[in-house]
């Protein structure tokens, strides 16, 4: 005889059984930790990702020539505000940097870099608005780095791959006319 008082009838086990399945249950802890893995998983992307520091392009990694000078300051005031797909002008000391208006590296210009080792008196150089400037660095994809070579003090610009010939262009005007022409040093 069945115990019609409870609710499903009397037999708990088989209603149990039916519900649940039959086979062996999984602990508690054992649930906990396959939640608790992907969990800690994604908090740890989001954490790496919001941690990680703001993209760097090569010439931010180039050693501060002679003191930063006057001629600096007069070149960074008069360098353009800005260029056809970038924002405004942010001066951070002798850092100027362009930032690009969607995805992508802004365009960046330092002042006052020591003079690139590997320039040599073989080494190609590029003649932009009678600036001489030499390629330094090149990340496939990226765009360039370049070293204006023959005014003093040594500017570096990064020129990202979809800046065009524009930033370089104007910011040859302006070195031609704030900063003093040196000659070229091959060390």
């Amino acid at each position: 005889m069945t115990d019609d008082s409870q609710p499903g009838g009397g037999d708990d086990g088989a209603d149990l059984d039916e519900r649940y399945g039959s086979g062996p249950r999984l602990s508690p802890a054992l649930i906990a930790t396959l939640v608790a893995i992907p969990v800690m998983v994604i908090v740890g992307f989001i954490v790496f990702a919001a941690s990680r520091p703001d993209p760097t392009t090569p010439i931010e990694q180039y050693t501060s020539g002679e003191s930063a000078s006057a001629d600096c300051g007069r070149l960074i005031a008069e360098v353009p505000e800005t260029f056809e797909g970038f924002g405004d002008k942010q001066v951070d000391g002798t850092t100027v940097r362009w930032p690009a208006d969607g995805d992508g590296d802004p365009v960046t210009l330092r002042c006052g870099i020591s003079r690139p080792s590997e320039l040599s008196p073989t080494s190609n150089l590029q003649v932009i608005n009678p600036v001489q400037w030499f390629i330094t660095d090149t990340v496939e994809g990226a765009g360039q780095a370049y070293v204006c070579v023959d005014h003093r003090p040594y500017v570096a610009m990064w020129i990202p791959a979809n800046a065009g010939n524009g930033p370089i262009t104007d910011v040859s005007a302006v070195i031609e006319r704030t900063l003093p022409r040196g000659p070229l040093d091959f060390g």
